[in-house]
């Protein structure tokens, strides 16, 4: 299944994810460029929400840019296959070799907002993150490291917790929401 067609598919847990849902196909059928950096506009990105195995605790990263305790993801930079992306992200920020997809299926969408900043020295424009979120399973005891171009500590944290770490009230309800899916996840 291509990508728009796993979008199409993906049943919405909220209301929220209904509307992001329509308004990344929206955008789908009038960008042509959405899975590369180049347009400035909106493009997509992968996201791991990594839980252990009793899918008590997940793995948060502490964001250079963000200055706050955030899941693990990055840009798609040309590769339609999101889930590809989410785990060579997973490995190359936390340094973990075994981990896991609970399936290939997408676990949540977002647009997400993300605020002019500088990275690298060079100055980025706000601009959309259409975010593919999946579910990824990891052995907490497997030795984390830091990726210092991206994060400056990894850390196991409960659910609840995660939520507290993120200075970020966007993404606090995001977090909400893939900790309450993960409560009903089977």
């Amino acid at each position: 299944m291509n990508l728009r067609e796993q979008i199409s598919h993906y049943i919405p847990y909220t209301t929220q994810e209904a509307k992001e849902q329509e308004v990344i196909l929206q955008y789908m059928d009038t960008f042509d460029n959405l899975l590369i950096r180049e347009n400035e506009f909106a493009h997509f990105t992968a996201s791991a929400w990594i839980v252990n195995s009793e899918r008590t605790k997940v793995l948060m990263a502490y964001h250079n840019i963000y200055q706050s305790w955030s899941w693990i993801g990055g840009h798609a930079d040309g590769n339609a296959n999101l889930l590809e992306v989410a785990l060579k992200e997973t490995t190359e920020e936390t340094g973990l070799l075994h981990i896991s997809p609970l399936a290939n299926t997408i676990y949540s969408l977002e647009i997400l907002g993300v605020p002019s900043h500088m990275k690298k020295g060079f100055p980025i424009a706000t601009h959309l993150h259409l975010n593919v979120t999946y579910l990824i399973e990891a052995n907490e005891n497997e030795q984390t490291r830091v990726n210092q171009d991206e994060n400056s500590a990894i850390k196991w944290m409960e659910l609840e917790e995660a939520v507290e770490a993120c200075t970020e009230p966007e993404m606090k309800i995001v977090y909400e929401k893939l900790n309450e899916k993960l409560k009903n996840y089977k």
